[in-house]
């Protein structure tokens, strides 16, 4: 992350529809860099636009109010070609949503652009499962994957100021 130390750090999670990973992951970073105390910029997107304006799912939902955390005004939007500029860091939930955003990648883009898991150890080129079609144990381990990179976040963020 090579912006300025003195300006908020800005980040977008996404996935495919953004009512289930990312919306959880800007939950679970959301309620850590608030317990840090780091000034961040949070959003999350969808590489794909079935469920633009809608809330995130409500089995994500529930699990985010299990661990004390409301997502419930969160509004499912597509990601765009300004987000490469908006955004320091853009985190895919796996492969496909990686791919995805790489193609419509401006040539001049400003954001980092990896997996969620690249910044937990022994996990790079994973992707954090897809609970949708899944009941809500699959949600719980998606959450225990957004709130280990959200930690991951709150360190790499605390080690480079």
């Amino acid at each position: 992350m090579n912006k300025d130390v003195t300006a908020p750090l800005s980040i977008l999670f996404l996935c495919l529809g953004n009512i289930c990973r990312s919306p959880l992951a800007e939950g679970a970073a959301r309620a850590a860099f608030a317990a840090a105390g780091i000034d961040v910029t949070l959003d999350s997107a969808g590489t794909g636009d079935w469920h633009v304006g809608h809330p995130p799912d409500r089995r994500a939902q529930a699990e985010a109010r299990r661990r004390g955390i409301d997502i419930s005004a969160l509004r499912a939007r597509q990601l765009t070609r300004n987000d490469f500029y908006d955004f320091d860091l853009i985190l895919a939930a796996d492969e496909t949503n990686l791919r995805d955003a790489r193609a419509i990648r401006p040539a001049d883009a400003t954001a980092e652009l990896m997996l969620m898991l690249d910044l937990l150890p022994g996990r790079a080129g994973e992707g954090v499962r897809d609970p949708y079609y899944g009941g809500d144990e699959g949600f719980a381990a998606t959450w225990e994957d957004v709130a280990a990179v959200a930690s991951a976040l709150v360190a790499r963020c605390s080690t480079s100021g």
